[in-house]
């Protein structure tokens, strides 16, 4: 039983320290957006840069985001 709680305990402190010196941003972000939960708005706050240019109605859905209702000129 004590060899299951040490290995437990390993695991846990092994995951925390991978998570604070591994961790990085999440995967949509841009460098500049830091330690946000939600991305900025824009294909400038992306990772990634988009395939196309965006239409006005990418720019709405994605500034609607991560609300329920889509813009009302959808």
């Amino acid at each position: 039983m004590f060899k299951l709680a040490a290995l437990g305990a390993l695991g846990y402190f092994g995951y925390k320290y991978y998570e604070k010196n591994f961790g990085g941003s999440p995967a949509a972000f841009a460098p500049n957006q830091g330690d946000a939960k939600v991305r900025d708005a824009g294909p400038e706050a992306m990772r990634d840069t988009p395939k196309r240019d965006w239409t006005k109605t990418d720019e709405e859905a994605d500034q609607s985001f991560p609300a329920s209702d889509p813009p009302a000129n959808y």
